[in-house]
C-alpha cells in the first residue's frame, strides 16, 4: 500500500477529503477557548480536515481559530476541509439551508466543504436543541428524510456546501436515500461511531459497494466525561492486544487504532485537546500495519457502542434499533 495515497480520499462527487480529521465535539465542561486553541495547534501540526456541527456550539471559536491561521499565512481557506452538520430541529426541507447559513455566519465562511445530516431523527423546530414537553419527553417532528435530502442537494447546488452526506445512518436509511426518485447526488459519506470494539464491518462493506466513504467518530474510544457515553464500556486504549501491537511498532495505542481505520479505507476523526496527543495522533502516515496486525485488531470487535442517546430511542427512525 502506498502510504502517500492515504493523504487524500476521493469522493463520489469528484472532490476529495483528507483521510484524517480533527474532531471538535467536547463535554460542556470544556471551555470553548480550549477548543479554539486546540484547532490552532492542530493546524500547526498539519491537520487540514476539521469536523464540527451546529449542535456542538463551538463553530464561532473554530472559525476564529481557522481565520487567525489564514491571517498569519499558515494556511489558505482552500487548504482547509471543514465539515458541519444540520441539526435535527432543522430537518424540515425549508429549514436546512437556514441552519447552514447560521453555521456559516458563526464561522465567517462563505461555504463548508462537507455538510451532513447529523442524525436521522427529526425533532420539533425551535430554539431548543432538545425540545421537550411538560413531562420532560422529547418532542419529535414528522419529516420525510428524502425531502430533507433534496434540500441538502440544493445546498450543494447553491455552492454553500461543496459536498453533502449523512451521519448516524444505518443501511436501511442509506438505501432509502439511494433509491429515492430523481436522486441528484449520492451522499459522499456516512459518519458513524466506528472503532476497534465496534468496527462496523458490514456497514463499511455496504458503503464501499455504493462508493460512499465511511467516516469514523469515536475512533479512539470516547471521553467518559460526556453525558451520553456508555459509562460501563471498557476503555479502548487500554486494551492489552492493541497495546501489544503498538509496542511491536514502537507506536502509541491511539496511533495504531487510527492507522487501522486508514488501512481499511475508513476516514478517521482523532480528537484531543492535549498538545502532545494532538501531535502524536497525526503521526500515522509513516508506518504500516501488517495483514496479521489487521486481522488481530479486527478480532477485537465486541459490538460495543460508546454513544447511545436514549432520548431518540422510541422513534421509528432511531438508527441503532435496526442494524445489520
Amino acid at each position: 500500500m502506498n502510504l502517500m495515497k492515504l493523504r487524500s480520499v476521493k469522493l463520489n462527487d469528484g472532490l476529495s477529503m483528507p483521510p484524517l480529521g480533527f474532531g471538535t465535539s467536547a463535554p460542556s465542561k470544556v471551555p470553548k477557548t480550549e477548543v479554539e486553541e486546540a484547532v490552532k495547534r492542530a493546524i500547526d501540526v498539519g491537520y487540514r480536515h476539521f469536523d464540527s456541527a451546529y449542535m456542538y456550539l463551538n463553530e464561532e471559536e473554530i472559525g476564529r481559530a481557522i481565520q487567525r491561521k489564514i491571517a498569519d499565512g499558515t494556511v489558505k481557506r482552500e487548504d482547509i476541509f471543514y465539515t458541519s452538520k444540520v441539526w435535527v430541529t432543522f430537518l424540515r426541507p425549508e429549514l436546512v439551508q437556514t441552519n447552514l447559513e447560521m453555521s456559516l455566519k458563526k464561522l465567517g465562511f462563505s461555504y463548508v466543504d462537507l455538510y451532513l445530516i447529523h442524525f436521522p431523527v427529526p425533532l420539533k423546530p425551535g430554539e431548543e436543541l432538545f425540545p421537550k414537553d411538560k413531562d420532560g419527553k422529547i418532542i419529535f417532528d414528522r419529516v420525510d428524510l428524502c425531502a430533507t435530502w433534496e434540500a441538502m442537494e440544493k445546498c450543494k447546488d447553491s455552492g454553500l456546501a461543496k459536498s453533502i452526506g449523512v451521519s448516524n445512518f444505518n443501511r436501511r436509511q442509506l438505501e432509502r436515500i439511494l433509491s429515492k426518485p430523481r436522486l441528484k447526488y449520492k451522499p459522499v459519506c456516512n459518519q458513524v461511531e466506528c472503532h476497534l470494539y465496534f468496527n462496523q464491518s458490514k456497514l463499511l462493506e455496504f458503503c464501499k459497494s455504493k462508493d460512499i466513504i465511511l467516516t469514523a467518530y469515536g475512533a479512539l474510544g470516547s471521553d467518559f466525561g460526556k453525558e451520553w457515553v456508555n459509562q460501563d464500556a471498557p476503555v479502548l486504549l487500554k486494551d492489552p492486544v492493541l497495546n501489544a501491537v503498538a509496542a511491536r511498532h514502537g507506536r502509541t495505542p491511539a496511533q495504531v487504532a487510527l492507522r487501522f481505520q486508514l488501512q481499511r479505507g475508513v476516514v478517521a476523526l482523532a480528537k484531543s485537546f492535549n498538545e502532545k496527543r494532538i501531535r502524536e495522533n497525526f503521526q500515522v502516515f509513516d508506518f504500516q500495519l501488517t495483514p496479521e496486525d489487521m486481522e488481530t485488531l479486527s478480532s477485537l470487535n465486541k459490538n460495543i457502542r460508546y454513544f447511545s442517546d436514549t432520548l431518540f430511542a422510541t422513534h421509528p427512525d432511531y438508527p441503532f434499533n435496526d442494524e445489520d
